[in-house]
């Protein structure tokens, strides 16, 4: 399953990511969505800046070149509600996709 991200959870899951694995490009924290079965609408590098820009205003991030971010400091109970909040997404994206059919197989009913 394939989850979209936006806003405060695509924040999270970024923060999260430079957190546990240290300094990253754009490209590869895309890379590192995509791995966990996340994406993000519209220009994927600039949802990820104007995300991360959030963050660094926060202090929770540091800008440390074009392109290239880092972890900062973030206070344990912050980290605490991310990383929760971060697992319960990855949970989501790992679950099996369900029907939109309430579990009956595709197709016309009555076939």
């Amino acid at each position: 399953m394939n989850i979209m991200l936006r806003g405060i959870e695509l924040r999270y899951v970024l923060t999260m990511q430079l957190s546990q694995h240290g300094p990253a490009t754009i490209a590869e924290m895309l890379d590192a969505l995509a791995w966990h079965g996340f994406s993000v609408r519209g220009r994927a590098s600039k949802a990820v800046s104007d995300a991360l820009r959030w963050e660094i205003a926060r202090g929770r991030v540091r800008r440390l070149g074009r392109g290239w971010y880092g972890p900062s400091y973030i206070p344990r109970a912050t980290e605490h509600r991310i990383h929760r909040r971060v697992l319960a997404l990855r949970a989501l994206a790992r679950a099996p996709a369900k029907s939109l059919l309430g579990g009956h197989k595709e197709g016309h009913p009555g076939q």
